[in-house]
């Protein structure tokens, strides 16, 4: 497979306090790459270098040939090939419509109207377009954020716990909508999350974190019925006290 992303020596500190230490890892394109781990284990840290929002404090982030390092500021080009989605989305006081809307539009996109009604019918939220984003419920919002990235046809997409706050049903909606993403689009999807029952649905591979460093990369399959990693094989089982 096509390397997306290459991670090679990086560390980010706050002070003397390393919170990530990666010091090799490829995402390949197409892929969906599932990360988990314990709270505080680094994983909002590895999104926010993968979005280019936060530089390593060593080593580099290579995306596609670009490269993103602590003296190298990452190309907007590059930086609109991704986009994020977090647990808890924040929209604008406007219509279901023009919160799809708004990246294209702040790209000078004005003419979407067509995509954007296909997108919103990808998420089934076509019926709601008009609707007030304040009136919409916490599953509803999160798609409506979802439809805001999926709009914009990233290379890379980025979720931060996304189902985390929502129940069963919307849970299942939301992991429907980014399988069918990475399957038929084939979106380059890297999806944090406390869930190793969802890591295991989803994902092709999965890296499990702990205390900022990278301790196992492995298929899916290998991941979770054959860890190499004895604190891989805790965590998986629910023995880890963290």
């Amino acid at each position: 497979m096509n390397v997306l992303y290459s991670l090679r020596d990086v560390t980010v500190r706050y002070g003397v306090r390393t919170v990530l230490s990666v010091s090799d890892l490829d995402i390949h394109r197409g892929e969906m790459l599932a990360v988990v781990g314990p709270s505080g284990a680094g994983k909002s840290t590895l999104l926010r270098l993968l979005n280019f929002l936060q530089p390593p404090t060593t080593g580099e982030v290579r995306f596609d040939g670009g490269v993103f390092a602590a003296n190298r500021d990452a190309p907007l080009s590059m930086r609109r090939r991704v986009t994020t989605v977090f647990q808890r989305p924040v929209l604008l006081k406007r219509t279901v419509e023009a919160n799809v809307a708004y990246g294209l539009r702040l790209r000078g996109q004005r003419d979407s109207a067509a995509e954007i009604a296909a997108t919103l019918d990808e998420v089934g939220l076509a019926e709601l377009a008009q609707q007030p984003a304040r009136t919409l419920s916490g599953g509803e919002a999160q798609r409506v954020a979802l439809a805001r990235a999926m709009v914009l046809r990233p290379d890379a997409l980025l979720l931060d716990e996304p189902t985390a706050n929502l129940d069963p049903y919307n849970v299942g909606l939301i992991e429907q909508i980014v399988a069918r993403l990475n399957q038929e689009h084939g979106t380059t999807i890297v999806l944090v999350t406390h869930n190793v029952h969802q890591a295991r649905r989803l994902a092709q591979r999965v890296l499990f974190l702990l205390d900022g460093r990278a301790v196992e990369v492995a298929d899916a399959h290998t991941f979770f019925e054959a860890p190499q990693d004895a604190r891989t094989g805790a965590f998986v089982r629910g023995e880890m006290v963290y």
